[in-house]
């Protein structure tokens, strides 16, 4: 177990950014304690310091996890998030402090029928779109809720806000995102026209 080099600080915070906004800081900075960041076998994982320093009596051979699994590098140093850091990332989706002022920041809710189906790995659909946050972007990181409120994964705005609007109910509006090492694909058929925005988001990223 080792801190995240630079360039590793770098992306998993861009990857964060995309949810979170400048509330990154308040992950680390906290009232009660210092957090960090480390990196075992290719995983990134959430600390307490506390916890740091109990960790440093084991073994790397024989360290398995400690603290909250919030992603891994790929082979190609790209980070994907794991679903493990929804509960520690969705409290501080809900403003994000912008330059014009503090914002909502970008949610997307589910109906109740669609959330078996996010949950299973598939894609949300416009049928199974309830509501979505104004002003969302094509391509922006949004923390996926039930209409209780109830945060369930998260995804990638296939569509703007302005976009889902017009779209027929059985375009993709939002992307699944993968919380394991696995590209952001589920199992959802796609149109041609969703394929082509899947490749283009994937090469985005």
């Amino acid at each position: 177990m080792r801190p995240l080099t630079d360039e590793e600080t770098k992306i998993m915070f861009e990857k964060l950014s995309k949810y979170i906004g400048e509330n990154i800081k308040l992950l680390v900075d906290r009232p009660d304690g210092s957090y960090c960041f480390r990196l075992h076998n290719d995983r990134v994982y959430y600390m307490s310091e506390k916890i740091l320093k109990l960790a440093t009596n084991i073994s790397r051979d024989k360290l398995v996890s400690v603290g909250t699994c919030f992603g891994k590098f790929t082979k190609t140093i790209k980070f994907r998030l794991h679903i493990t850091a929804l509960d520690f990332l969705a409290p501080y989706a809900k403003l994000l402090p912008m330059d014009d002022g503090i914002r909502e920041a970008f949610k997307v809710w589910v109906k109740p029928g669609a959330e078996q189906s996010f949950l299973y790995g598939n894609h949300v659909l416009k049928s199974g779109l309830g509501r979505i946050t104004e002003n969302t972007m094509q391509y922006q990181g949004v923390v996926v809720y039930s209409m209780t409120d109830v945060p369930l994964g998260f995804g990638v705005a296939a569509k703007s806000t302005q976009e889902c609007r017009r779209v027929d109910p059985m375009s993709i509006v939002v992307f699944h995102q993968a919380d394991g090492a696995g590209d952001s694909c589920g199992s959802s058929s796609l149109s041609d026209e969703d394929s082509s925005d899947l490749v283009e988001f994937l090469h985005h990223e």
